[in-house]
């Protein structure tokens, strides 16, 4: 069963107003260290306790997060079911949300995911993780 993208750009924009939450930042900066699986744990969190449209926004980053997990782990059908799930939820907002730059993400993640295609499922222990960015954010450690 396909997950619902129903989020309108509308909804989306009005969602990035906000700031974030120190779990999502906690998520985040988990993230920008190559820890995708404690990231994903965090923000999965993070998603779950938030009610407002925000949410998604998480879950998407979360994704993204999960696809670079499956990449090290060898699981190439994994991230690539990843990669369309985070595209999907990240899709309706803008480039810049909640002081996050999802342009960069979004960029970032959509070459990862062509070299992974490129690589194809026999050649994804050849992946270079170094093409993993980190997220960029307001605050973010540098």
């Amino acid at each position: 069963m396909e997950e619902e993208f129903a989020l309108s750009p509308a909804e989306a924009a009005r969602a990035c107003r906000g700031n974030l939450p120190a779990q999502v930042i906690a998520g985040l900066e988990l993230f920008n260290r190559g820890a995708y699986f404690e990231a994903h744990e965090v923000l999965e969190l993070a998603w779950r306790a938030e009610t407002a449209p925000v949410r998604e926004l998480y879950r998407g980053i979360l994704q993204v997060g999960v696809a670079y997990y499956h990449i090290q782990r060898g699981n190439y059908r994994g991230a690539l079911k990843m990669f369309r799930r985070a595209s999907g939820w990240l899709a309706p907002f803008p480039d810049e949300c909640c002081g996050i730059n999802l342009g960069h993400l979004r960029a970032s993640a959509a070459r990862v995911e062509a070299v992974l295609r490129r690589l194809g499922p026999d050649r994804i222990a050849f992946f270079d993780t170094s093409l993993f960015q980190p997220i960029h954010y307001r605050g973010a450690k540098p």
